[in-house]
């Protein structure tokens, strides 16, 4: 399943997604299968995306 709310904080922020990736120090493949939903990563990889875009793991990765 897609991850569209994790593009969606992204590009809100301007970031493409290797300035995403740069940022959090994973490739931009790496940012790239998250979002097409063909990786799960791992808590600290969700917690450094949640710093860096300003958003909760509710917001991102967590289904209610």
């Amino acid at each position: 399943m897609k991850n569209m709310r994790l593009k969606v904080a992204r590009v809100e922020k301007e970031l493409s997604q290797v300035e995403l990736a740069k940022r959090i120090g994973v490739s931009r493949q790496t940012i790239g299968l998250i979002e097409a939903g063909k990786y799960n990563p791992s808590l600290s990889l969700c917690i450094a995306i949640c710093k860096e875009l300003s958003k909760t793991l509710d917001d991102l990765f967590w289904d209610e």
